[in-house]
């Protein structure tokens, strides 16, 4: 089983510290949430699991490698994929383009599209041209055909409908059911909480809940209050 592992991480950008202390466990085959106000330092969490920041102390390891200190090459070839705020797609290329830098083989284009059904026929069209939600598969689907081991996702429902996001949500169970361990962090929590077995408040950089996403589903008390502090 595949597990990442992040043990008291700090994270500092600017005038100091955004992330103080925060250890969890991301395993394989299941959805952690990550969830809490703007600006509580969730997307830089991210950002340093997956190599666009450097942790400031901690260590952060995959299957009991440390990776905190690898590049974010050679921590995508370990299979840390992220899945960044903004759909970030190359508009000018196909939709077959865009899927063809991690879908190598006939094989890889048939397990993005059996997820993402839409995108057949979207194939030969500029992704620039797509909806938000079209795009949001492409990129959902380049990051699945990359093979993650731990597949990391910064607020997909940014710019979309919610009747897209919905549409998504159970997309993104599917693939951690094929074995993929995700962290999603989302600001819809209680969406997100529902599709997750376990959860993490971040509050001003610092973890005031982890645990059962179920026992802050049932309990909207405790959630607001791990949201206040």
């Amino acid at each position: 089983m595949t597990v990442l592992k992040l043990e008291d991480v700090a994270v500092s950008r600017g005038a100091g510290p955004v992330i103080s202390g925060v250890s969890l466990e991301v395993e394989s085959g299941s959805v952690t949430a990550i969830v809490g106000p703007n600006g509580a330092g969730k997307t830089s969490l991210l950002e340093a699991i997956s190599g666009i920041v450097r942790p400031t102390h901690g260590s952060i390891t995959l299957d009991d490698q440390d990776v905190s200190k690898l590049t974010r090459g050679k921590r995508a070839r370990l299979g840390i994929v992220h899945v960044e705020q903004g759909r970030t797609i190359f508009p000018s290329l196909t939709v077959r383009e865009n899927l063809s830098l991690t879908a190598k083989t006939a094989e890889d284009f048939d397990e993005v599209l059996a997820k993402f059904p839409e995108l057949e026929k979207r194939l030969t069209s500029p992704a620039g041209l797509l909806s938000g939600g079209e795009q949001q598969m492409v990129v959902l689907g380049r990051a699945f055909a990359a093979k993650p081991k731990i597949l990391l996702i910064d607020e997909m429902s940014l710019g979309l409908a919610p009747v897209v996001f919905l549409r998504l949500m159970p997309i993104v169970e599917e693939i951690a059911r094929d074995g993929v361990g995700v962290l999603l962090v989302e600001q819809f929590a209680n969406l997100a909480l529902k599709i997750a077995k376990d959860a993490a408040v971040v509050t001003s950089g610092h973890l005031t809940y982890s645990g059962p996403a179920d026992a802050l589903v049932g309990d909207p008390d405790r959630l607001k209050q791990a949201y206040l502090g």
